[in-house]
């Protein structure tokens, strides 16, 4: 599913849909966003070169200026000056540039307490005219991370150039400019009706929090329901319609988010395995495996490499 949030409108144009949202809703998701930082630079691409976003990790793509190229599924997208893209890496997706371009490129990872907001994004979102929509935000997308527009630059002048407190500040302007891109695309015209989803039914806003707050907790169907004061067939009706997934997948990929973040930072797996309640290691590969394509220790060794 793809998303485009509208450029602005000229005096004698209306765009279909162009609305303002207001409310608790879209603010408390912004709240939420929470993000480590993967990878973030910025790049004057060869125009022959594709590259590859993340598949397991939030990405955004914002052009600083020049042309960006993609596609979702069979779907072509052309991204101008100004434009933004983000994508929750549940789908392939690869990006190509016209000649002269530079664009940022943010690859993200949501802390285990906010693993629910890509749950709640679209496969891609688009925001045409992002700078215009979020001036602020998009200055700062145009000065943060590490500037590879100037290569070659060796590691030790890489080095050099940080400074204390970089990794804080950094994970911080990511913070921002993502939530900038959300609200952009929810301002405009382009989420559901309804969006988010999450905090629109106060008894499943309970159970989402509880599965946060314990993901290794043994969670059944009816455990949950008990949690949001419903019975085991209203609860699962509604959790599907609110989310468009199962109740024991939210938990899974709750997990493996969660999962993905401890790798990160270094912990055994097998103590990943015991603290996200899986009753084995086998197990925990297993679903990780199929959530991912990699096992744990693979996956870490990827992006440790």
């Amino acid at each position: 599913m793809t998303l485009i949030a509208p450029g602005p409108a000229s005096p004698d144009v209306a765009v279909a849909g162009a609305v303002t949202r207001t409310g608790g809703a879209v603010e408390a998701l912004l709240s939420a966003v929470d993000v480590r930082l993967r990878r973030q630079v910025r790049i004057a691409p060869d125009p022959a070169e594709t590259i590859a976003l993340d598949r397991d990790a939030l990405s955004i793509v914002y052009v600083i200026d020049g042309a960006v190229h993609t596609r979702c599924g069979d779907k072509p997208m052309s991204l101008a000056q100004g434009d933004a893209l983000l994508t929750p890496g549940r789908v392939p997706m690869s990006v190509k540039t016209d000649p002269g371009t530079r664009i940022l490129v943010s690859t993200l990872t949501l802390v285990p307490h906010a693993a629910h907001i890509a749950n709640a994004l679209p496969d891609v979102a688009l925001v045409r005219d992002f700078a215009h929509h979020e001036p602020a935000a998009a200055a700062l997308a145009s000065q943060v991370g590490l500037d590879l527009t100037a290569l070659p630059l060796d590691s030790a002048t890489i080095e050099a150039t940080g400074r204390d407190g970089d990794a804080v500040i950094c994970r911080m302007m990511a913070n921002t400019v993502l939530a900038s891109v959300i609200r952009a695309w929810a301002a405009h015209g382009c989420a559901p009706a309804g969006w988010p989803a999450r905090t629109s039914d106060p008894f499943l806003e309970k159970v989402i929090e509880a599965i946060h707050a314990a993901p290794g907790k043994d969670w059944s169907v009816e455990g949950l329901a008990s949690v949001g004061a419903m019975s085991r067939t209203v609860f699962a009706e509604r959790f599907r319609a609110a989310f468009g997934t199962s109740p024991a997948s939210y938990v899974t990929e709750v997990r493996i988010r969660a999962a993905q973040d401890r790798l990160v930072l270094g912990c055994l797996v097998s103590e990943i395995s015991r603290d996200l309640g899986y009753s084995s290691d086998e197990g925990f590969s297993r679903a990780f495996r199929r959530r991912t394509g990699q096992t744990p220790t693979a996956w870490r060794e990827a992006r440790t490499a």
